[in-house]
Parts: C-alpha cells; structure tokens; sequence
C-alpha cells in the first residue's frame, strides 16, 4: 500500500491538470497513504506517497476553482 501511495502521489502531481482525473487518484493516494502508515518497516514510503497526494489534492482543487470561476462568469466557452 505504501509503493501505491507513492506511484499515486507522484502521478497525482502530473495529473492535476485535469481535475476530472486528479480528484480519484490523489484521494486513492491519500487513502493507501494513511493506511500504508501503519506499516512500520514501508511508514517513510507511506507518508512521502500521503504528502504529494496531499499537494496533488490542493492543485487539483485550486485548478477546479479557477476553472469554475472563469466558465462562470463566461471568460472561457466550451
């Protein structure tokens, strides 16, 4: 669960551009990462994967806001 916290995270980073994609990895990422904690031997792993999901997670929602404001007050057109 550790080593899939980390790939998660690591691939959370990249794949905020999209929040469609960004929002279930970084959560997956975040979730494996709390109980990858609980491993003693794989804990450092388990929390590098928790903290960029957790930096994943925050650029996903930043992009989503800024995404929403801009279509709503017509900035952007689909």
């Amino acid at each position: 669960m550790s080593v899939a916290s980390l790939v998660l995270g690591i691939v959370g980073l990249l794949a905020w551009f999209i929040p469609l994609f960004g929002f279930p990895i970084t959560i997956t990422g975040l979730v494996l990462g709390v109980k990858g904690r609980k491993v003693q031997e794989e804990r450092s792993l388990a929390t590098a994967g928790f903290v960029l999901s957790i930096i994943g997670l925050t650029l996903t929602v930043i992009n989503s806001a800024i995404g929403a404001y801009l279509a709503a007050t017509g900035q952007i057109r689909f």
